[in-house]
C-alpha cells in the first residue's frame, strides 16, 4: 500500500527539484508536513531560498496559495479578514482575508507585532476563523508555512511559546554545499514557471489518510513518550550535570512525533515505523518546544545539543 502511494507522490518532488537545488531533507520534511497537515516554521539567513522553496511547492500542487508579507504596520484584519458595513442592507458582511487558502506563506513572520501573530492562533489550531459572531472553516488541507531570520532581531517580535508549539516542525535552512551553489548559478535564469502542478488537494488528503494507517508498534509509542517526558522538569533528566531545560514539551509533541514518523515511513515505502524514524524527526519536532535554563544559555548551549544528549541517553526499542 505505502510503496505504491509513495511513488505516486514522487512527481511532486520531481517538479520541486526543477527549481530547488539540494536541500533534500527540507523538501522531505515539507512533504511530511503536507501529509500530516502540520504547520512548518523555516528559520535561516536571507537568500537561502526559504520563500522560493515554499512557492515552488505550492506551484507543483493544485492548491490555492497566498503569500502574506509580515510587516510592522500589518493588522490582524489584513490576515484573517474583517466585517464590512453595507449601508444599503444595514448589515455587516464578512470579508475574508488571505488566510483562506490551502497553503499560506507567512513571510518573515516575526516582522509583525504580537497582535498580528496571535491572529493566526485560532486558524492554526482550530482551522477556522471567527469574524464577528460567525466562524468560517478554512479550506482543507490548510498549512501555515512561516519563515523568519534567526540573526537580525532589531525591529522584530519573537513568536510566543504558545504559537511556536502549534508548528509541527521548526526547520533550519543552512548554506548550500559548493556543488549545489554552482548549480544554483547555473539555474539562475529559471523563474519557477517551469514547475507544473501534478498533485491536487484531494490526492494529498488521501495520501495523508493512508500515511496515518502505517503500523506503529506500542514499543515505539512508549519510546516517543519517554523521549518527550524526559524533557520535562521533575521527570528526571537522562543526562548528567546541571539542569539544562526549564520548560519541556507537551503531549502535542508526542502526537506530532507519532504522526510525522508514520508519514516519514510512508514516504520511504514502508508499512511500519522504525525507531530511527523517531530519532530522525525528534530535532525538528522538539527544538522549538524546549526552553533552556538561563545558566545553559550563558554557557552557549543549544536546544539541538540537549536533544542530541537526550536521544543518546534514552534507550531505543
Amino acid at each position: 500500500m505505502a510503496t505504491t502511494s509513495a511513488h505516486a507522490l514522487e512527481p511532486l518532488l520531481a517538479e520541486c527539484r526543477k527549481v530547488i537545488v539540494g536541500q533534500p531533507q527540507l523538501l522531505n520534511r515539507l512533504l511530511v508536513a503536507l501529509l500530516c497537515r502540520g504547520h512548518v516554521l523555516l528559520e535561516g539567513l536571507p537568500g537561502l531560498a526559504k520563500t522560493r522553496t515554499i512557492k515552488t511547492l505550492a506551484s507543483a500542487s493544485h492548491t490555492s496559495f497566498r503569500r502574506i508579507q509580515f510587516t510592522p504596520d500589518l493588522l490582524p484584519s489584513d490576515v484573517v479578514g474583517t466585517l464590512i458595513f453595507d449601508p444599503k442592507q444595514l448589515t455587516f458582511t464578512p470579508k475574508r482575508g488571505p488566510i483562506f487558502a490551502n497553503l499560506v506563506l507567512a513571510d518573515e513572520i516575526n516582522r509583525a507585532p504580537s497582535k498580528v501573530q496571535a491572529a493566526l492562533l485560532e486558524a492554526m489550531e482550530e482551522r477556522q476563523v471567527t469574524l464577528g459572531e460567525d466562524s468560517f472553516r478554512l479550506p482543507d488541507p490548510f498549512l501555515v508555512l512561516a519563515t523568519q531570520n534567526p540573526l537580525e532581531q532589531e525591529g522584530t517580535f519573537p513568536l510566543p511559546e504558545a504559537q511556536m508549539d502549534r508548528f509541527l516542525f521548526k526547520l533550519r535552512v543552512d548554506y548550500p554545499k559548493q556543488d549545489d551553489e554552482v548549480e544554483v548559478l547555473r539555474r539562475a535564469h529559471l523563474t519557477g514557471d517551469e514547475v507544473n502542478p501534478v498533485v491536487d488537494g484531494p490526492t494529498l488528503l488521501a495520501a495523508g489518510r493512508e500515511a496515518q494507517q502505517v503500523r506503529l508498534d506500542d514499543a515505539i509509542r512508549t519510546y516517543i513518550v519517554r523521549l518527550v517526558q524526559a524533557t520535562r522538569p521533575g521527570h528526571g533528566k537522562p543526562w548528567k550535570g546541571k539542569e539544562q531545560l526549564r520548560c519541556g514539551a507537551s503531549p502535542r509533541a508526542s502526537l506530532s512525533l507519532q504522526s510525522s514518523s508514520r508519514a516519514l515511513a510512508y514516504l520511504q515505502g514502508r508499512d511500519h515505523v522504525l525507531p530511527q524514524d523517531v530519532v530522525d524527526l525528534a530535532p525538528d519536532v522538539l527544538r522549538h518546544r524546549l526552553l533552556l535554563t538561563f545558566e545553559s544559555e550563558a554557557d552557549g548551549a543549544t536546544t539541538d545539543q540537549a536533544i542530541a544528549q537526550l536521544l543518546s541517553a534514552v534507550p531505543r526499542p
